[in-house]
C-alpha cells in the first residue's frame, strides 16, 4: 500500500494537527502545554472533571469530545502511541478540584501502562481520582478476561453519559458508578476490509486481499476472528448484531443504543445501509432501537470498515445520553 496523505514533516504530525484543531475549534477548546486539550470555559470546581488519554491518528477521537457535557481534558500522544505518564499527571493536576476527577483509560497496552503509572504518581500527590477502564471489544469473546478485550468506540458514549452526570453536579462516586454501569452494559465489534498506513512512517499497518474482510480486527491491525470472504451489508449486520446482542444479554422489550463508527474510508452510504440491517434484526427480536448514531467518531486513517457498538439502556442512561453537550464533534441541544 502506497501512502498518499497531505502532510508536511512526519516528525511534526501531532503538533501540527493539534494546531489546526485549535484554529478550527478555538471557540470550544484550547491546547495547553503542547499536548493537553482542554475546554475553553472550565467547569466549576464543585463538579467532577473527566480526563482521558490516547494516541493521535484516530481523529476526531479522543480530543474531539472535549467540551461542555463530555470531557474536560484529553492528553494526546504521538501517532498511535500513548502519551507519557508525566504529561498525564500534568493534566490530572490541572483537573484537580474538590469534586475530584474521573480518569477514563481505553484498554490498550500503552494507555494502560502509562495511565496506571500516572495514577500512582497522582495519588502520591493526594489527588482525588477514580478510574474507569473501557474494554468493550468482544472479538476475544464476551466473557474473555478484561485484559484481552480492547477499548474501542464505546469510550465515546461513555464520555457522554458520564460527562452528563458530572455536568449535572453528581458526586464523584455516583459519576464513577454510572460510568462503570454503562461500561458493563456495552459491547463493540469491529470489521475491516482494507488496511491503513502509518502516517509517520508510511508503513502498512495491515492489509487484506480485495475479496476478504475480517470481523474482530482491532483498530491497530490486531487480529480478529480470521479473514473470510467479503459479505453483503445485510449479512455483516446480522452476524455482528447477533453477537453484540448476545454479549449484552438483550432480550425482547429491552432498549439499545447502537453506534456505527466508520473507520476512515467507509462511506456514510455504506454505514446507513448496514444500519437498516441492524434495525431489521432488532425488530425481529422485539428489541427497541432507542437511539442510533452513524458517524466517524474514532478512525484509523484510511482503514475501510467500521465498529458497531451496542449498549443496553435504561431510563437514567437515556436521560444522560439526551442531556445537552457542546463539543467539536458531538453536540446535543
Amino acid at each position: 500500500m502506497v501512502m498518499k496523505k497531505f502532510i508536511n514533516d512526519p516528525a511534526n504530525l501531532t503538533r501540527e494537527l493539534l494546531a489546526g484543531y485549535e484554529i478550527a475549534y478555538g471557540n470550544k477548546i484550547r491546547i495547553v502545554s503542547e499536548k493537553i486539550v482542554t475546554r475553553v470555559t472550565p467547569k466549576s470546581p464543585d463538579k467532577v472533571r473527566l480526563v482521558t488519554l490516547g494516541g493521535a491518528g484516530h481523529e476526531p477521537a479522543l480530543s474531539g469530545f472535549v467540551g461542555t457535557g463530555m470531557l474536560d481534558y484529553s492528553v494526546v500522544g504521538d501517532i498511535f502511541a500513548a502519551p507519557n505518564a508525566p504529561k498525564v499527571v500534568e493534566a490530572l493536576k490541572l483537573a484537580d478540584s474538590p469534586a475530584g476527577t474521573l480518569f477514563i483509560i481505553l484498554n490498550h497496552a500503552g494507555d494502560v501502562l502509562n495511565g496506571n503509572l500516572a495514577l500512582q504518581m497522582a495519588e502520591r500527590q493526594n489527588l482525588k481520582i477514580r478510574k474507569v477502564l473501557t474494554h468493550d471489544d468482544i472479538a476475544p469473546g464476551a466473557n474473555a478476561p478484561i485484559a484481552d478485550r480492547r477499548g474501542l468506540v464505546g469510550c465515546v458514549p461513555l464520555f457522554k453519559v458520564a460527562g452528563a452526570a458530572a455536568e449535572q453536579g453528581l458526586p464523584l462516586e455516583q459519576v464513577w458508578t454510572i460510568a462503570e454501569r454503562f461500561s458493563q452494559n456495552m459491547a463493540t465489534l469491529a470489521v475491516a476490509m482494507r488496511g491503513a498506513s502509518h502516517p509517520a512512517t508510511g508503513g502498512t499497518i495491515f492489509d487484506l486481499p480485495d475479496d476478504q474482510m475480517e470481523i474482530g480486527m482491532g483498530q491497530h491491525g490486531e487480529g480478529g476472528t480470521g479473514a473470510q470472504k467479503l459479505m453483503s451489508a445485510e449479512q455483516t449486520a446480522q452476524i455482528m448484531t447477533d453477537r453484540l446482542v448476545n454479549a449484552v444479554k438483550a432480550k425482547a422489550g429491552d432498549e439499545l443504543l447502537v453506534v456505527l463508527n466508520g473507520a476512515g474510508a467507509t462511506t456514510l452510504m455504506e454505514l446507513y445501509i448496514v444500519m437498516t440491517g441492524v434495525k431489521r434484526y432488532l425488530d425481529a427480536k422485539g428489541i427497541r432501537l432507542a437511539r442510533a448514531v452513524v458517524d466517524e467518531l474514532l478512525t484509523v486513517q484510511e482503514m475501510a470498515g467500521f465498529q458497531m457498538m451496542v449498549a443496553k439502556m435504561d431510563a437514567e442512561m437515556l436521560r444522560l445520553w439526551d442531556a445537552p453537550c457542546d463539543t467539536p464533534y458531538m453536540t446535543v441541544r
